[in-house]
């Protein structure tokens, strides 16, 4: 059978299939102390009986430059995986330890790496390319890497089919909105753009994420505060978050209900964030088709939806779709064929 682990910075989520990839059995938990999470791992993964497993998938949120295909973990390559830790400090770390608690557990399992940033591994040259000078963009491999690519490639392929038409032939924006947030435009069945960036930092606002600011606010924080604290702030502090104190859209709505005028603003601040980039992908596209909305925000909430669209005429032609992801599930159906 077939485990997929998806770990994230504060869920842990698994999914197992079988050889036709059918569910039997699957568990979620929300890990609210970090120091806890490898206990809370082990706890979930015993509740799957050792012997069923074969195959492992893995979420793996930045491949960097190494790794774009799902990859077959070895001790060498594990060991090149945990250098990028860095690039996605909320997830990477996370989608490492899931990677060798397996090991310890599914003795004799093959373990393999999915990476997000798969689906926009041939983004072209001028969408990827961020105007650095040539030496330095070489030497770091600073480029777009873009994130959530599994979510995305799944809901736009899944939207397809829905309206019957070939996803080769159509022009899609997904939005994958959750506690982590990101739109992407796909052009006749390849990605041309995408909101996140170098890391999943870029973008749009997001629950605890700063998303796109001004180059010279990261320079004066990292005067004031050291490299380590600014990285702290722009992931764990900002966002919505920094703006009215909620880390969640639930709260965050509770609080606009109750008239708080900051709750009110990180609301539009998101919704503003989000139409910018429909409008702009709509531009590059010539169009859209489809306009796709996934993630526990985007397909979960109708009122987020209806307020990201009630003031885009644009869409007037376009089909909106709410369609639900499976990471788990599309990670199953890529490493099934390796």
């Amino acid at each position: 059978m077939i485990l997929v682990l998806n770990c994230g910075s504060q869920s842990i989520k698994w999914k197992l299939f079988n050889n036709d990839l059918k569910v039997v059995q699957k568990g979620h938990t929300e890990v609210l102390d970090s120091h806890h999470y490898e206990r809370e791992l082990r706890r979930e993964l015993v509740k799957i009986n050792i012997l069923d497993v074969d195959l492992i998938g893995h979420r793996v949120v930045h491949g960097g430059r190494t790794f774009i295909k799902p990859t077959k973990i070895t001790a060498e390559n594990l060991y090149e995986l945990e250098k990028l830790d860095d690039l996605a400090p909320l997830h990477n770390p996370y989608n490492v330890l899931g990677i060798k608690t397996c090991q310890k557990i599914f003795i004799g399992a093959d373990n393999v790496a999915v990476f997000d940033t798969e689906f926009f591994a041939n983004l072209p040259e001028k969408a990827f390319t961020y105007a650095l000078p040539n030496s330095i963009f070489e030497k770091f491999d600073f480029r777009r890497y873009g994130f959530q690519g599994t979510s995305h490639e799944y809901v736009a392929q899944k939207a397809a089919k829905k309206s019957e038409k070939p996803f080769g032939e159509l022009r899609v924006i997904t939005c994958h909105l959750g506690g982590g947030a990101s739109v992407s435009a796909i052009k006749d069945g390849k990605a041309i753009d995408t909101s996140m960036g170098f890391t999943p930092l870029e973008g749009l606002a997001m629950m605890t994420r700063s998303g796109n600011i001004d180059a010279g606010i990261v320079l004066e924080l990292a005067k004031e505060f050291g490299i380590e604290e600014t990285n702290i702030i722009l992931n764990k502090e900002s966002g919505l978050k920094g703006i009215c104190g909620a880390h969640d859209m639930l709260s965050v709505l509770e609080k606009v209900k109750n008239k708080d005028k900051k709750a009110e603003l990180a609301l539009d601040v998101f919704i503003y964030s989000i139409q910018k980039y429909i409008g702009g992908y709509f531009a590059i596209l010539g169009g859209c088709d489809i306009l796709v909305f996934t993630g526990s925000i985007g397909s979960g909430s109708k009122k987020i939806r209806d307020m990201i669209c009630k003031d885009l005429s644009i869409l007037s032609k376009t089909k909106i779709m709410s369609v639900e992801t499976d990471e788990e599930l599309a990670i199953a159906q890529k490493i099934i064929k390796i």
